[in-house]
């Protein structure tokens, strides 16, 4: 299934149905009187989160949004029928903002959350409502209220515990089908992962924590090089980052550089995003390029104060005590802290 996180929606609610101007008409009642009923109320547009949905492909299809006008008044003082609600089901994570002055008008963050953004048109009132003892024949009503009329942004934003982040091919797809059932694309090649995925890891004590992985950022990403800066709003729900970093390329390759050029993009993204706590797990711990060069790679990480975990996906060398590591992270640090 094609991944959509961002999709523009044109939504509208009913408009109210308008009164009715109706005289009762019987025999032998030459004088019956205003008898015409009030229009019904526009349906509301509604939005509710489910984690039936994982994308908003289907919106995609479907830009036009509108609930139901309510039914007008008719004779013999009968009302009109209310418009239907609309209610537009959205993932889990979804936020939605106004599409023209970028203001957040929901964030929907729990299963089974719902919100009224757009209320439909009140119902006029019929010409039996305006009836006095100095005009018994009104021969007006109400005309029914307009719905309200949005265009809408929805941005969906994986609900994760914990965020994979790297350059194209450090190993965070393989390192995510190691630890969960997530299946993402595994190759050799850069950009293997186009779309997020979510796995859920079970550790000891039958805990767990969801785990997100992005594709690749390179450095020029703010500029729009690779797959630009799209993806990492999924990593501004996580409470914390592993940083991936492949080591097996040196000398050739300049990891250490990579590290701060992906840092730098975070940075430019987001403020909050770049101040997320990091673990460094060093990849690819199975090729014998990464072992030879573990001790210089832990000495440059360590002169700034950073401690490396050294992990293989292949032989699950070290994914244990990564693990561990994103655990203590995870369940000792109060949320504020993150």
């Amino acid at each position: 299934m094609k991944f959509i996180d961002e999709v523009k929606l044109h939504c509208s609610s009913g408009h109210g149905g308008a009164g009715c101007v109706s005289f009762r008409r019987e025999k032998f009642i030459p004088f019956g009187g205003p008898d015409g009923g009030d229009g019904g109320r526009g349906g509301d547009v509604l939005f509710e989160a489910t984690s039936a949905l994982s994308t908003l492909l289907e919106l995609r299809h479907k830009p036009h949004q509108r609930a139901e006008r309510g039914r007008h008044g008719m004779g013999k003082d009968r009302h009109g029928a209310a418009g239907a609600d609309l209610t537009v089901k959205v993932p889990v994570g979804t936020v939605i903002r106004d599409a023209e002055t970028g203001e957040e008008l929901a964030d929907l963050t729990e299963d089974g959350q719902r919100i009224v953004l757009l209320k439909g048109g009140r119902g006029g009132q019929g010409n039996a409502r305006f009836a006095t003892s100095t005009n018994k024949a009104p021969k007006f009503a109400q005309p029914g209220e307009e719905g309200e009329e949005r265009i809408l942004r929805l941005e969906l934003k994986l609900m994760a515990d914990v965020g994979l982040l790297g350059l194209p091919n450090a190993g965070k797809s393989s390192l995510i089908s190691k630890v969960s059932a997530a299946r993402p694309k595994v190759a050799d090649y850069p950009f293997t992962t186009l779309a997020p995925s979510l796995g859920v890891v079970a550790y000891k004590d039958y805990r767990s924590f969801v785990m997100a992985d992005i594709p690749g950022i390179i450095e020029g990403a703010h500029d729009g090089a690779g797959l630009g800066h799209r993806f990492l709003k999924h990593l501004e729900r996580s409470g914390i980052l592993v940083h991936l970093v492949d080591i097996s390329g040196m000398p050739d390759s300049d990891p250490f550089a990579a590290y701060e050029a992906v840092n730098r993009e975070l940075a430019l993204f987001s403020d909050e995003l770049a101040h997320k706590a990091q673990i460094v797990a060093l990849s690819k711990m199975d090729l014998p390029t990464a072992r030879e060069h573990l001790e210089e790679a832990t000495r440059w990480f360590a002169e700034r104060g950073v401690a490396v975990h050294p992990i293989s996906s292949a032989t699950g060398a070290g994914i244990e005590r990564l693990l561990d590591a994103i655990a203590e992270r995870l369940w000792s640090a109060p949320r504020e802290e993150w």
